[in-house]
């Protein structure tokens, strides 16, 4: 008899980074999962996405993490400036690897979407399926978690909800739980071919404002840009002219980049935050994870990463024929803490960012220097974060030898 039509059914709802991460580790450890997916198909948004070491080795355990590495770009020696251009400090790509044992690397969001989807079986992905819990289910009830369709409602043994900020899952879950609220920034960007001049990847900060310029492996440049702005607020004509009017001034390469794009090509987000953490990240037979569990801040590049963590961690607890409610607090045990954690840190960064008095940015500028004298200094600020290594045992014996040879080193 095939295990497989004895598995268990989960059911996650949302097919981003973090619920794809968690429907191939489910997968693998034996459950049988569906992915329902509101949008017409997987194309998620057209931007980069930076993936720390502590998601890369969270990636290793679904067998993963090599062919990211391969296919993502190291985010390469550069540093931290002003809008003239002055370098404030310093960033070492080797430092960093050696600090915390791989590298930052630069993937499209698009790549990696695909890569995780290849992973699932051929029909287990459902697009164009708007999707709703009707029922958390009940593991000391025997009581099936429910989720309803346009084709019907699905019971089944394990709900995951991973539909993002604007998640239906969490106030189901947790209706009287205050929704994210406003950061105080408004983000925007974009995907370009890489300007002819040669450039250093770079994080340049301004008065209120951040922008952003990485290499992708293909060529193209992924540039980012963040500014204080009333919550709602929207370009008078384009965004693309708003990026002009923002940052068209700054140092090179960041207008001929913005001089490449086409308006339709700016994406621009308001930037919200849940500061305040959930009581837990399930209930029932249903769990939440990324952003419809912790909405962040983007300002220390985690919002993802913490999304994959969530989807390993998840699938550890729950092999598909133990106690569902055990394994579930146990997710809940593990990752809360650490996330509420990131979602503040991220929130202090992101109140350093929104900064325009003039002498408040001059301190700024000060500490940020202070990382040229130590060139630990910076890198100090990922200690706990990107040194975070995922469950031992559920490693793949590629990840497994991966690990046995950084502890011999």
């Amino acid at each position: 008899m095939d295990n497989r039509t004895a598995a268990p059914p989960a059911v996650v709802i949302g097919s981003g980074i973090g619920g794809l991460t968690a429907a191939v580790a489910l997968h693998q450890r034996g459950w049988r999962v569906t992915v329902l997916e509101r949008a017409p198909s997987l194309q998620p948004v057209g931007a980069g996405i930076g993936l720390a070491p502590n998601s890369l080795r969270a990636l290793d355990v679904i067998g993963l993490g090599d062919e990211i590495r391969a296919l993502a770009a190291w985010q390469g020696d550069g540093g931290m400036r002003t809008p003239s251009g002055r370098w404030l400090a310093r960033t070492n790509a080797r430092a960093a690897a050696d600090r915390f044992g791989d590298p930052l690397v630069l993937v499209h969001r698009a790549t990696l979407i695909d890569t995780l989807a290849t992973r699932l079986p051929d029909g287990a992905i459902r697009t164009g399926t708007p999707a709703a819990l009707t029922d958390p289910g009940s593991p000391t009830a025997g009581r099936p978690g429910v989720v309803t369709t346009p084709d019907g409602d699905i019971e089944a043994g394990l709900v995951i909800g991973a539909d993002g900020i604007n998640s239906a899952v969490r106030p189901a879950l947790f209706p009287a739980h205050p929704e994210p609220a406003y950061a105080g920034l408004t983000t925007w960007r974009v995907v370009t071919p890489a300007p002819e001049r040669p450039f250093h990847p770079h994080e340049t900060w301004g008065r209120g404002a951040l922008w952003g310029t990485q290499p992708l492996k293909d060529g193209r440049v992924y540039a980012y840009a963040a500014a204080a702005a009333p919550a709602g607020a929207k370009a008078p004509d384009d965004e693309r002219a708003e990026l002009l009017r923002r940052f068209g001034t700054w140092h090179d390469p960041i207008p001929a980049i913005i001089a490449a794009v086409a308006p339709d090509q700016v994406l621009r987000h308001d930037v919200r935050h849940l500061t305040t953490p959930l009581p837990a990240l399930h209930r029932g037979r249903t769990a939440l994870l990324g952003d419809a569990a912790h909405p962040m801040a983007p300002t220390l590049g985690q919002g993802g990463n913490q999304a994959i963590e969530d989807g390993i961690v998840l699938a550890h607890h729950l092999p598909p024929h133990d106690d569902i409610g055990a394994g579930l607090a146990a997710y809940s045990a593990a990752r809360l803490p650490r996330t509420t954690g990131i979602v503040r840190t991220s929130a202090r960064v992101a109140r350093l960012l929104t900064l325009t008095s003039a002498p408040a940015v001059a301190l700024r500028e000060t500490l940020m220097s202070l990382a040229r004298f130590g060139p630990g200094l910076a890198l100090r600020t990922f200690d706990g974060i990107a040194d975070w290594r995922p469950p031992q045992h559920t490693y793949s014996d590629r990840a497994q030898g991966r690990e046995d040879r950084r502890a011999r080193r």
